[in-house]
C-alpha cells in the first residue's frame, strides 16, 4: 500500500529536486511496535521520491546513546550529516506531515527564517535548550508550535526540538499532564499550551533559562 500517491507525491517530489543539500533521515526503530513499522515504511517511501535528495538510514542503539534519543521510534534530520537538533517521535502524521517536510527543507538549507527580533533572541542562547511539543495527528494548530521549535532548533546549536505524537507515547503524556494540544514543555521547567507567537516562545526559551 502506497501512502504518499497522485498529487502529493508530484509535489514533493518538485520539492525535494529543489533542496540545496542532501537531507538523511536517520530512523530509530521500535522493535515489534506496528507504529515503528510504519514509521519505517512511511519514511522509506518518502525516501525513494528523489533519493539523491533524501535519503533514509537505520540508526542503532550507540547512535541513540550520543544523540540522547531515550524514546522510540524516533526520527531525526540530518544535513550533509550534520544534526540540526530536530527531532520527530511518533509518526508525523495528519497536519504533522507538512512539519516534517518544511523541516527537511530548513535541514537542506541549514537555516530557518525568523524575524530579525526572534532570530537575535535565539542567537543569544548558550545554553541548552530541550523543546518537547506534545501533538496529536488532527489538531490543526499543532504544526504551528512544532514548527516554531524545530526552527529555533536549526538556527541554534544549543536547542533540541521534538515533535512528541501524544497518543503514541501515553505515559509521556501523563508526566507532563498533556490534557489538551499542542502543549509544550521546555526544559521540564516551563509548560503551556497552545500555538502562540515566534516572539512570545522565544521569551519562554528565556524564562526556563532564567534570563
Amino acid at each position: 500500500m502506497a501512502y504518499i500517491t497522485g498529487e502529493d507525491l508530484e509535489y514533493i517530489r518538485g520539492e525535494f529536486r529543489k533542496l540545496p543539500r542532501k537531507v538523511t533521515l536517520r530512523l530509530f526503530r521500535a522493535e515489534g511496535s506496528p507504529t515503528g513499522d510504519l514509521l519505517e515504511e512511511l519514511m522509506g517511501e518518502l525516501a525513494a521520491i528523489e533519493p539523491e535528495k533524501v535519503s533514509l538510514e537505520i540508526a542503532g542503539p550507540a547512535e541513540a546513546e550520543a544523540l540522547g534519543i531515550e524514546k522510540l521510534p524516533a526520527l531525526v534530520l540530518q544535513g550533509d550529516g550534520e544534526d540540526y537538533g530536530v527531532r520527530f517521535f511518533g509518526i508525523p502524521s495528519g497536519y504533522e506531515f507538512a512539519s516534517l517536510l518544511e523541516a527537511i527543507q530548513d535541514v537542506a538549507a541549514g537555516r530557518a527564517e525568523l524575524g530579525e527580533g526572534v532570530a537575535g533572541t535565539i542567537a543569544g542562547v548558550k545554553d541548552p535548550v530541550h523543546i518537547q511539543v506534545f501533538v496529536t495527528p488532527t489538531c490543526p494548530y499543532c504544526p504551528f508550535a512544532v514548527r516554531a521549535a524545530h526552527k529555533f532548533a536549526v538556527a541554534s546549536p544549543y536547542i533540541r526540538a521534538d515533535m512528541v505524537m501524544a497518543p503514541d507515547f501515553p505515559e509521556l503524556s501523563e508526566r507532563y499532564e498533556v490534557m489538551a494540544v499542542p502543549t509544550v514543555v521546555i526544559n521540564d521547567t516551563v509548560r503551556f499550551e497552545g500555538a502562540i507567537p515566534e516572539e512570545e516562545f522565544a521569551a519562554k526559551i528565556l524564562e526556563a533559562l532564567g534570563a
